[in-house]
């Protein structure tokens, strides 16, 4: 025996939000919350390993890879101290939770779980903190703001078109972004072209029939951090409904945004210098479908422009 005392291991508490880039940012006040309520605790975040960059970004979370809710979370039932569903309240994400057996649970109200009811129209970031404060955790849906990347910008200053988006619903025709980057490069913008690699050729049509060099598509070609780098970094952002522009809302970056199937009233930025463009009486709604959305389909260059110009940036 020594004499020195025994380290305990910390408690874990799991966040279960098997999603996209865009559910994890509109999350961040309610892991800001959870990291103050729970000290303590080891942090961990349940979602598709290609997102531990971008948690990286949160602070103070590992990620614990999970690819939706097919199966159960890899960990032991019972190791967990406290569980929270950030996913939804549906029973698959519920059954999820359950399986891991945890000491505390924070959810939605579900058939073995008192809770609050689940509320539609409540904004996500309200969502989230709404839950916890029902929980007795003290959230605020304004703390969104992300640590800067480690990485710095490749191309400081740059007005950042992401022209891809996880569902063909909330595609902008490429001719209406290439018009657009065409004015802004006219007009002195750096334009840069961002999106995966599965959106690169996409990019590069785009790039192509804006009369611009082939250089300045870097859709396909960035780490995550270097993704969030060049829109911390940017003059501007234009973006559909995705990552990237919850990304400029986290950097106070101005951007227009472009919404199709869902709502602004749910998912759009915070107070700001962001501009929401859509055609709200004829949106659809359907967010798998593989053609675009009414709503965004509605949205000409020219409304665009004018939303720049209405930023001080045209």
């Amino acid at each position: 025996m020594n004499g020195h005392p025994v380290q305990q291991p910390r408690p874990d508490l799991l966040v279960l939000r098997a999603l996209k880039l865009g559910d994890l940012l509109v999350a961040v006040p309610a892991l800001h919350a959870l990291r103050r309520a729970y000290p303590e605790h080891r942090l961990r975040y349940a979602a598709q390993g290609w997102l531990t960059e971008a948690l990286q970004l949160v602070g103070g979370f590992e990620l614990l890879p999970t690819h939706g809710l097919d199966e159960p979370i890899a960990l032991e039932p019972g190791t967990v101290d406290v569980a929270v569903n950030l996913h939804g309240s549906g029973p698959e994400s519920q059954e999820r939770i359950e399986e891991l057996k945890a000491r505390h649970t924070i959810s939605h109200i579900s058939e073995r779980r008192d809770g609050p009811p689940w509320q539609p129209d409540l904004h996500e970031r309200e969502r989230w903190t709404t839950l916890l404060q029902w929980h007795g955790i003290e959230a605020d849906p304004l703390d969104f703001r992300l640590n800067r990347p480690a990485v710095p910008a490749a191309i400081p200053d740059a007005t950042v078109i992401h022209v891809g988006a996880a569902y063909g619903s909330r595609l902008w025709p490429v001719d209406r972004f290439a018009f657009v980057a065409s004015k802004l490069a006219a007009s002195g913008h750096s334009v840069l072209f961002t999106g995966s690699a599965a959106e690169r050729e996409r990019a590069l049509v785009v790039c192509r029939r804006a009369g611009l060099a082939e250089t300045a598509v870097v859709a396909g070609q960035l780490t995550l951090s270097q993704f969030a780098a060049a829109v911390a970094d940017a003059r501007l952002v234009i973006s559909a409904d995705t990552g990237a522009a919850h990304l400029a809302s986290a950097y106070g970056i101005p951007s227009v945004v472009l919404f199709g199937p869902a709502p602004p009233e749910i998912w759009g930025p915070p107070p700001g210098p962001h501009v929401v463009l859509t055609k709200a009486a004829v949106r659809r709604g359907d967010t798998f479908a593989a053609d675009p959305d009414p709503a965004i389909l509605g949205v000409a260059t020219q409304e665009v422009l004018e939303a720049v110009r209405g930023l001080g940036l045209l």
